[in-house]
């Protein structure tokens, strides 16, 4: 996909900020929409479909977290990407942040090369993803006690279905796709946040805890000083 297909929504409440991003992302031929907030954000997001979604944290009325949590659980921004903008850097909001369901989470102020390499680099994954899709034969995968329907981002399980965000089932794709095998931190870093993506040191740990509520304990087994593996 060129950048001008891509569209992006930046919401904050700071004007100066929404400016500063919206000229710089313009100008690499990206669409973009702005709101003010995150109320103002979701309903931005309804009309315009955006594949990438910046979210300010310190919001009034609503914010980020609480409207990143919102738009997770509707079905259409399931596996939109959504990455928090903050000059928060304490190591709460980032767990609170991929609690519910951030991709990436980029500090402020950035620098505008640092804004568009960090994009084009979550944007890539859009990319990957719909390759996967189209050249996949079968999009359902019965592993274990459960079936992984690739088209959809569905996790099926006791005859239900469970819709995850998008980073929590590709990190269970990665982890399934060869049970037994200990995946690393670092192999799972790049393969489901890609090399380019700076994410906080926790993010892994929130991720697996978030699968193992959905699915259950047993699955997925922590290996000390290694990584984590999946139980077939």
């Amino acid at each position: 996909m060129e950048n001008s297909e891509y569209k992006i929504l930046l919401v904050d409440d700071e004007s100066d900020i929404l400016e500063f991003l919206s000229y710089n992302l313009k100008k690499e031929n990206f669409q973009v929409e702005t709101a003010n907030n995150g109320i103002e954000g979701i309903e931005v997001a309804k009309k315009f479909q955006p594949h990438l979604i910046i979210l300010d944290v310190m919001m009034p009325e609503m914010d980020g977290i609480e409207t990143c949590d919102k738009l997770r659980e509707m079905p259409e921004f399931s596996d939109v990407l959504i990455t928090f903008l903050t000059a928060r850097s304490e190591d709460y909001s980032q767990i609170a942040g991929f609690d519910a369901g951030a991709d990436d989470y980029i500090s402020k102020p950035i620098k505008p090369k640092v804004l568009i390499s960090r994009v084009k680099a979550m944007l890539k994954r859009v990319n990957r993803s719909t390759d996967k899709d189209e050249s996949s034969e079968n999009t359902l995968i019965q592993i274990g006690p459960i079936a992984i329907d690739r088209e959809r981002y569905l996790v099926i399980k006791d005859e239900e279905e469970l819709s995850l965000p998008r980073k929590e089932f590709e990190l269970l794709l990665l982890l399934s796709s060869r049970p037994q095998r200990v995946f690393t931190r670092d192999e799972i870093y790049n393969g489901v946040w890609g090399e380019n993506i700076i994410v906080g040191d926790r993010t892994i740990d929130v991720h697996i805890r978030k699968l193992r509520e959905k699915l259950g304990d047993n699955l997925i087994k922590t290996v000390k000083g290694v990584g984590y593996k999946f139980i077939d």
